[in-house]
């Protein structure tokens, strides 16, 4: 079977790899350990495209013959066991066995731990390969057994070497300057995408070169690094949420079409910026809440396109929106205290008493209504008996709306203590 491109042109040497220049410098760690040939468990987080499979191959083939390569795609942990126990029992043919296991976010925690009796042993060396944060799709036990090293995507500088290494071999792409560019810019980082594209340009047969116009009519169209379910999901959605509390507008929509282009339902997102409205803005815009409540209605009635520009306007009101957390901090003080002193009743002069019984146990005794006060504000306690220093939550922010409310609260402040 002919092996794609990207399978053919993959180096075999350290020194041919293109990028990840901080793990891969004379010094680096990744170099002394393979040098030393003293084996380590390591873990290669990277985006798609950016050597980790190529790197995990050539650090294990440099460790010993016995090197076995899977995926977790297509493995099972039935393939696995076999393989270790195989290895365990037959110590002298098989000191150390040492496995890559590619995507290995995709096993289960569960899944995950039978690696472990092994590591602790010494009997595996443990190579893996994931898109994922490991702090979320690894278990803890297994994480701080292995070494966690980052790659990057690919820069243009290293995507450009990607393509010289094809024409050494081949033959020059027919491209103008200008295609080559935007070849590099559409590939965003990613190496084996790049390659996949000029395989498919190889098939062309024509003597002109592309220019960018004609490129694009030719090329496929890159699915954006957004995963609904992943890491790359999150990050995304807190970017536009951290644009947005920061008064950045043009960042904010600039993260919302990041994430609209990437196949989220737009309803999730609307459902974040009503969060954002109370989370960062809160009392300071009386009006924020409401505009997120109107978009995520008006996407309900017009769906896409059209629906998405309400959800653009009302991150650009949000964005500029007077920002305020002190509903959002209130709300954690008073939910921690409410916790701590969930077993607390009511005071009595609160309490309603709707049967003789209950009022000669004095509920509701001493009670006074607020409207037949003076100033309508009777300052009674209201609190359980038992918490005698009175808690304070809301501190208002003189800030947009939320300095009426600074007023309010400094007036019946001033009114309860003067009772």
């Amino acid at each position: 079977m002919n092996a794609p491109l990207s399978e053919k042109l993959r180096p075999k040497l350290l020194e041919e790899l293109v990028g990840q220049e901080h793990i891969l410098g004379s010094d680096s760690f990744l170099k002394q350990i393979i040098e030393k040939k003293t084996p380590l468990s390591i873990l290669f987080w990277g985006p798609p495209g950016c050597g980790k499979t190529t790197l995990a191959r050539i650090y294990g083939k440099n460790l010993t013959d016995n090197f076995h390569q899977l995926s977790a795609v297509s493995s099972s942990t039935t393939d696995i066991k076999a393989m270790l126990k195989n290895a365990e029992q037959n110590p002298l043919f098989n000191p150390r066995v040492v496995i890559f296991l590619d995507e290995i976010h995709r096993f289960n925690k569960s899944q995950q731990d039978l690696f472990l009796p092994y590591l602790e042993s010494g009997r595996l060396i443990l190579i893996g390969a994931t898109t994922e944060n490991p702090s979320f799709s690894l278990n803890n036990a297994l994480l701080s057994r292995m070494r966690v090293l980052t790659l990057k995507a690919l820069e243009k500088k290293d995507l450009s070497q990607i393509i010289k290494r094809f024409e050494k071999a081949h033959k020059k792409l027919p491209l103008t300057i200008d295609a080559e560019k935007f070849l590099l810019e559409v590939s965003n980082g990613d190496g084996r995408y790049l390659l996949n594209m000029i395989e498919n340009i190889q098939l062309l047969q024509t003597s002109d070169n592309l220019d960018v116009e004609k490129l694009k009519k030719f090329l496929q169209k890159r699915s954006p690094l957004f995963d609904k379910q992943g890491d790359g999901h999150y990050n995304l959605i807190s970017a536009l949420h951290k644009s947005v509390r920061g008064s950045d507008p043009d960042a904010a929509l600039y993260w919302l079409n990041r994430i609209l282009n990437g196949g989220e339902n737009p309803l999730y997102i609307g459902r974040r910026l009503i969060r954002i409205a109370s989370e960062d803005i809160g009392l300071s815009d009386h009006q924020a809440l409401q505009i997120c409540l109107n978009a995520f209605q008006t996407y309900q009635i017009l769906g896409s396109p059209e629906g998405e520009l309400a959800l653009a306007q009302a991150t650009i009101y949000l964005a500029l929106a007077p920002k305020s957390n002190a509903c959002y901090l209130a709300s954690k003080k008073a939910m921690e205290l409410a916790q701590n002193s969930s077993q607390l009743n009511p005071p009595m002069h609160i309490l309603n008493a709707p049967t003789k019984l209950m009022k000669e146990l004095g509920y509701n005794k001493g009670y006074e209504y607020d409207h037949d006060s003076q100033d309508q504000f009777s300052g009674q306690n209201y609190f359980p008996d038992e918490i005698e220093q009175r808690p304070s939550f809301y501190t208002p922010n003189a800030i947009g709306q939320e300095r009426e409310m600074k007023k309010r609260l400094e007036y019946f402040t001033a009114l309860r203590k003067s009772k």
